[in-house]
């Protein structure tokens, strides 16, 4: 983690400790200071506790007062659960935002597919979650249901955490398609089919962990 301006710091903390752990540069179990983290990121002390605490409701970390702070461990039950309530948000998003996208939207997508699909091909995990996460993001926006879009922003990084643990390159191969799929049934205004996509991509992702074993 590197320093950071001192612009919505708060929001900053939240966003690079968070990322930190997602990465597992701040691996599970691992024993968290606030004054430590602070001093790492030249900030004081106050925007970090509260993006620690955001952090635990988010389950990312998980706090004894007068004790300690720690990352949690992976869990795979509690992973699980994070990735059926994702799923069931996506399903609402794109059931509301396929028959409403524009050619810019279909444009953004493709794009980002390209970009998944070429950080793929570059063994490159954190730049093609990225990607997904942008395809994915434009029928958020164009679905326009704040609590759609927090609620995912909530669980989406407990997911994230296993995948650049465990991703398959064989899913991700998979999920390239998919998203073509989403994409064109998304371009055609045909809602049905891109909830049906939605669905089997999230599926997919549930399967491959269901033969994962927990890691603590």
């Amino acid at each position: 983690m590197v320093p950071v301006s001192r612009v919505l710091l708060r929001d900053q903390a939240l966003q690079l400790i968070r990322d930190a752990i997602v990465s597992g540069e701040l691996a599970p179990g691992a024993m968290v200071k606030d004054a430590e983290l602070a001093a790492r990121l030249g900030l004081s002390v106050a925007p970090v506790r509260t993006a620690l605490g955001r952090l635990a409701d988010e389950g990312l970390v998980e706090a004894k007062p007068q004790s300690h702070t720690r990352v949690t461990p992976l869990v795979l039950r509690q992973v699980r659960d994070a990735a059926v309530v994702v799923r069931a948000m996506h399903e609402l998003a794109v059931r509301t935002a396929a028959g409403r996208v524009t050619g810019d939207d279909v444009a953004a997508m493709r794009a980002a597919n390209g970009r998944f699909a070429d950080a793929l091909a570059a063994d490159d995990l954190p730049a093609a979650l990225a990607a997904d996460d942008e395809l994915h993001r434009v029928l958020l926006d164009r679905c326009g249901n704040a609590a759609v879009t927090a609620t995912v922003e909530r669980f989406t990084p407990a997911v994230r955490r296993l995948e650049r643990q465990r991703f398959a390159a064989a899913h991700g191969r998979e999920s390239v398609a998919l998203h073509d799929r989403l994409i064109a049934a998304c371009a055609a205004g045909d809602v049905e089919d891109a909830v049906t996509t939605t669905t089997e991509i999230w599926t997919a992702l549930l399967s491959e962990l269901e033969e994962t074993p927990d890691a603590r």
